[in-house]
């Protein structure tokens, strides 16, 4: 009988398309990962990867396989979605991924919701990049993942095998050192601060894309220092050092800080809540889903 952890991790293979990736995105080793897919192969009694020294790639059974192992993912969701539907009552574990800035602004409100479970258990892990988590939440290795899309495109709430569900926008605002001389007024332009020393995520990044279509928008350049990590960049402008543009949830609760609106259309990210379909069933996943949405209407 084939194994379900290992057809999972083949279809996380399948996703990323490389044993470390794979790797990385399950939190096991390399070797881990592969000799798992060989304990598969034997299972299965036929080759599912082409390896080299340097790369992987599914063969055509490979292939053959992962399209079945998607349905018998989709299966045991639906089975286990089926069977706790029996007991209406949320309980078990329910894990969510999720950016820092988001899980900080929306925590809180869902925590307290869900106290009246007392046997249902949150966890909440640190969401790895997009497409990522929504492989885990196909993989069945994460209940929701909370995503942000900087398209402006809204996405449809189902698609295949994954359903979405918006929950609010974020704006991307100036953010000002608290002593700053723009710092009275209710609205910034760009241009206001087109001569101020700035800081900014590296290239590449979702929030340093939208800063930089500002600047392309408005004609502007400015200098400019880069650094990792939004907690690093917003103390930064909290000591005085320069100025950036962050989404609105990554600013909550900082000190040190003046959040004001851009003057103009300002770009942003949408947040969402994403999770098997085949989930739809399960009290637990839909209690934690509701706290969400109503987590983001309290914000």
């Amino acid at each position: 009988m084939l194994g379900v952890s290992r057809l999972s991790l083949l279809y996380e293979f399948a996703s990323h398309g490389s044993i470390r990736a794979t790797a990385v995105s399950t939190g096991q080793t390399p070797s881990a990962v592969s000799q798992q897919l060989r304990a598969l192969e034997d299972e299965v009694g036929v080759a599912l990867l082409e390896r080299t020294a340097r790369s992987a790639r599914l063969t055509d059974a490979g292939r053959r396989l992962v399209e079945h192992a998607g349905a018998i993912l989709d299966a045991i969701a639906a089975a286990e979605a089926d069977v706790a539907s029996v007991d209406a009552t949320p309980q078990g574990e329910v894990t969510v991924s999720a950016t820092p800035s988001v899980a900080v602004a929306l925590a809180g409100s869902v925590l307290k919701r869900l106290r009246r479970y007392k046997k249902l258990t949150l966890v909440l892990r640190q969401q790895p990049n997009v497409s990522e988590a929504e492989g885990r939440v196909k993989a069945g290795q994460l209940d929701i993942a909370l995503i942000d899309d900087w398209t402006g495109l809204r996405r449809s709430d189902k698609e295949g095998p994954l359903t979405y569900h918006y929950l609010l926008r974020d704006p991307l605002m100036a953010v000002l050192p608290k002593d700053h001389p723009l710092a009275a007024n209710k609205r910034v332009s760009l241009r206001q601060l087109a001569g101020q020393p700035w800081i900014a995520s590296p290239e590449g990044e979702p929030s340093r894309l939208a800063m930089e279509r500002l600047w392309r928008r408005e004609s502007i350049a400015a200098p400019l220092s880069v650094f990792e990590g939004l907690d690093t960049i917003l103390m930064l402008v909290a000591k005085g050092l320069g100025v950036t543009v962050a989404p609105w949830m990554a600013t909550l609760e900082r000190k040190g800080i003046v959040v004001r609106p851009l003057v103009g259309a300002a770009p942003g990210r949408e947040i969402y809540a994403v999770h098997r379909t085949a989930s739809t069933g399960r009290p637990s996943v839909m209690t934690v889903l509701q706290a969400l949405h109503h987590a983001a209407r309290v914000l």
